[in-house]
């Protein structure tokens, strides 16, 4: 149990890492969309996102070309996670440190990046209550 809380708590220990987690507590998002709300290079994102993998907190959904990526519910439901309860309780807005990410969230259909990554995607494209469906 040590070492499971321990790996968890070193994935989250990064600000990238915890902002992503918190971002995919609201809804299942693509790299594309990640890159555009948290204004990263796409590198950096998927290297962050790996990590968050490798630690089971993150789980994907391959759609053609595209991956989505979303929390693993059990995880957080598991109970070793209970000190994350005050960061999933406050809206993004009531997090300093995401302010500006909140407002290229409430953006995110708009930001030409994501416009061109939603380009390829199948007809239709995904719509925002798909990830929470899961």
């Amino acid at each position: 149990m040590i070492q499971r809380v321990s790996t968890v708590l070193k994935a989250l220990g990064e600000p990238t890492r915890l902002a992503i987690v918190r971002l995919l507590s609201v809804r299942e998002l693509c790299i594309c969309e990640l890159t555009a709300i948290l204004d990263m290079s796409q590198p950096r994102i998927s290297q962050h996102v790996k990590v968050l993998k490798q630690a089971g907190l993150v789980k994907e959904r391959r759609v053609r070309q595209r991956t989505y990526f979303s929390l693993n519910a059990a995880e957080l439901r598991d109970g070793d996670l209970w000190v994350l309860s005050e960061l999933f309780s406050a809206s993004l807005e009531e997090i300093p440190e995401l302010r500006a990410a909140s407002q290229r969230f409430a953006q995110l259909d708009q930001d030409p990046r994501v416009r061109q990554c939603r380009g390829a995607a199948p007809e239709g494209g995904l719509s925002r209550a798909a990830g929470r469906a899961q």
